[in-house]
């Protein structure tokens, strides 16, 4: 069973969660572009049934949170946000470990990077999903192509999404219930059903892609400085991060580690959800009970 709960993001937008357990450990879990926290869903019940509380948040402008104020979509403006929830779980007695996939990912290690000199650091571990500072620009315009493909115009069924998502993840069976997939969407006024995110998000004033040169500085800056138990894991098959990115970023985090599970592309947990727990929560047990 979980509680759904709102949380404060950086800007004073309002932000949903839903919380799995409760542990007196603390998990924070952040979806990537364009998912919800329902991505999580199964991680979040493996993380309560070992006795950690585990909140799986929307991110802005991504499902029933809100969307952005100004439109700021940048990965600084999901960082503060990352950082904003961490603070409120500390304050309510456990420091949360980030567990943040592709844009999460990204938002917790800014998050972490940008702390003020002797600021308590908003989670006191991290695990990287599938993304490291160094991204393969081919995989990112597949990703954000098959995102922006229906963004506006939607779909005219829930049928027509569920092809729409065979035809980009072909190594995924095909659920027999659609209904996961409607979790994802939302019916417009005009009837058809749109992503639960804003289109701003990839295009609008002050999108992810805004100052991306920027950003991955700031990335790699705070992966040479981190200072809590670190985990990256990799799809095997992975479109974003390449073994010689994966490489890169241990080279700049000696201290972390470093899972490969094999049977995944980027969206490690929805591939192999089984493999990635165990991953997950071996480190957890090793560095962070």
């Amino acid at each position: 069973m979980s509680a759904t709960r709102s949380f404060v993001g950086a800007a004073g937008n309002r932000l949903v969660g839903d919380v799995h357990g409760e542990g007196h450990r603390s998990a924070l879990l952040l979806h990537g572009g364009g998912q919800t926290r329902h991505a999580w869903e199964e991680t979040a019940r493996r993380l309560a049934h070992e006795g950690w509380r585990a909140v799986c948040l929307d991110q802005r402008g991504h499902g029933d949170s809100d969307r952005a104020p100004g439109g700021g979509y940048s990965f600084l403006d999901f960082a503060a946000d990352a950082a904003a929830v961490g603070r409120t779980l500390a304050s309510e007695g456990a420091v949360p470990v980030a567990i943040g996939a592709s844009l999460g990912g990204i938002a917790s290690l800014l998050a972490l990077g940008e702390t003020p000199a002797g600021a308590p650091a908003p989670f006191r571990g991290l695990v990287l999903v599938d993304i490291v500072p160094r991204m393969d620009p081919r995989g990112v315009d597949k990703i954000q192509g098959f995102m922006r493909a229906h963004a506006r115009e939607g779909f005219a069924s829930l049928e027509a999404a569920a092809d729409a998502v065979a035809a980009y993840l072909p190594h995924r069976p095909r659920p027999r219930s659609l209904e996961g997939l409607r979790k994802n969407l939302r019916a417009s006024p005009d009837g058809r059903l749109r992503w639960h995110w804003d289109p701003d998000f990839l295009d609008g004033p002050r999108s992810v892609n805004a100052d991306w040169e920027r950003a991955e500085a700031r990335l790699h800056q705070a992966t040479r400085t981190l200072g809590v138990p670190t985990l990256l894991v990799r799809g095997g098959s992975s479109e974003l991060v390449t073994p010689e990115a994966a490489r890169d970023f241990l080279a700049m985090a000696p201290d972390a580690e470093f899972v490969d599970v094999a049977e995944a592309r980027h969206m490690v947990a929805g591939d192999a959800n089984d493999a990635f727990a165990e991953a997950v929560v071996g480190f957890l047990r090793r560095r962070l009970d």
